[in-house]
């Protein structure tokens, strides 16, 4: 039998070739729509799979050449003559610009089913069997932790590294190619924070099994961005027609320039972004919501945005990515606040973000108002993670 003829579902996701990672070989079909948006194919297919035999998956790896790369995604697509089975497969979690609406929605239902097991207080075995490694060249507290919360949640194991610049084989030279292939070897799936933009993007397509980027220095923090988006449609109610201000270090901040990506998916969104000269936002993003059609407009008066928006989202000022130019830091620094002033000139029903951790840039007399929802959008992030998981390791 062929491949065409035996093909359920074909899914175009991640960033690197997939290899022969349960036995079976082929040439992929030709007759597939092209170009791809990333040369990662995984097949669907009718063979069993190795480690579960009630799944019938198997990879193929792609030996021609594919389109130019501009963005991982990672949906269905439907063979001839046969029916889609999936919305969509998950290969690797790398940028905001890889997921649309109706993938968004998909996940936050899962997210949703993974409140209930985290309130219902008894483990999940939904990943037994299966160990995740966590690879930080980064300090983390939130991601780290959510992340292994979650796979622990959900009955899977945890290899974790929290300083993997200094403490792991990178210290010695070691490339970043070479500690994922040794990684993966231990493991079923990694969850990396790097100090390099792209880094996230190297790893997958070294990879043979899941990726999830974790931050990578000022690129992106796609995890970050939907739990964002997550907790906004929770405590806002919608998503269409909301106004966000972006607020801070909009230059170096990788959860606003990630959260820009997924809150152009939706329909009359502006974003107003407001943040000192030197850490403006980037002309990448800016041009992105325009050629998708987002209204955004810069401000320097913070007070005024606030009253317009339904959603502030206070980011910090991050010396770390102003290496030694600490007057251009200082400069930056302390310059938009959120405190009871602010709270006073904000709408009711608007909420109060912030990725954190925090410094000065919000005051904590600011906690107690029902409006700052920082503590209940870092909580989000553990069922986001815990989605993510499952789908990537066990699909729907």
């Amino acid at each position: 039998m062929s491949i065409a003829s035996s093909l359920t579902s074909a899914t175009i996701c991640g960033a690197s070739v997939f290899p022969k990672a349960l036995g079976y070989s082929s040439e992929f079909p030709s007759n597939l729509p092209s170009p791809f948006e990333s040369s990662k194919i995984c097949l669907t297919t009718s063979f069993p799979c190795s480690r579960d035999p009630n799944k019938k998956i198997a990879t193929w790896n792609l030996t021609r050449n594919v389109g130019p790369i501009q963005g991982i995604r990672c949906h269905a697509i439907q063979a001839a003559g046969t029916r889609e089975l999936k919305k969509f497969e998950l290969s690797d979690v790398i940028e905001g610009k890889q997921f649309d609406r109706e993938m968004l929605s998909a996940i936050f239902d899962v997210a949703r089913e993974m409140e209930k097991i985290e309130k219902s207080s008894s483990q999940s075995e939904i990943l037994k069997g299966y160990l995740m490694a966590t690879l930080f060249y980064e300090p983390s507290t939130r991601t780290r932790l959510s992340f292994e919360s979650a796979m622990k949640r959900l009955g899977g194991e945890v290899l974790t590294t929290e300083n993997a610049r200094e403490f792991s084989s990178a210290a010695k030279g070691e490339t970043l190619e070479d500690t994922i292939r040794t990684v993966e070897g231990y493991s079923d799936i990694i969850v990396m924070r790097h100090f390099e933009s792209g880094a996230a993007r190297k790893a997958a397509a070294t990879a043979n099994i899941p990726v999830i980027n974790a931050g990578d220095g000022p690129g992106e923090h796609p995890t970050q961005a939907l739990l964002d988006v997550y907790t906004i449609q929770s405590e806002i109610g919608k998503l269409d027609g909301i106004s966000v201000a972006l607020v801070g270090d909009l230059a170096n901040g990788r959860t606003v320039r990630s959260l820009a990506y997924l809150l152009a998916k939706f329909k009359d969104v502006k974003i107003y972004f407001v943040s000192p000269e030197i850490v403006k936002m980037k002309d990448d993003i800016k041009d992105y919501l325009t050629s998708n059609g987002v209204e955004w407009e810069e401000s320097s008066d913070l007070m005024e945005v606030a009253s317009k928006c339904d959603v502030v989202y206070q980011t910090r000022i991050q010396r770390e990515r102003f290496g030694e130019r600490l007057d251009l830091y200082e400069a930056a620094r302390g310059k938009y606040i959120v405190d009871k002033d602010l709270l006073g000139v904000m709408q009711k029903k608007a909420i109060i973000m912030h990725p954190l951790p925090r410094l000065d840039e919000i005051t904590a007399d600011v906690d107690a108002d029902p409006r700052a929802a920082y503590f209940r959008q870092a909580k989000n992030g553990l069922f986001i993670r815990m989605a993510l998981l499952k789908l990537l390791l066990v699909g729907w």
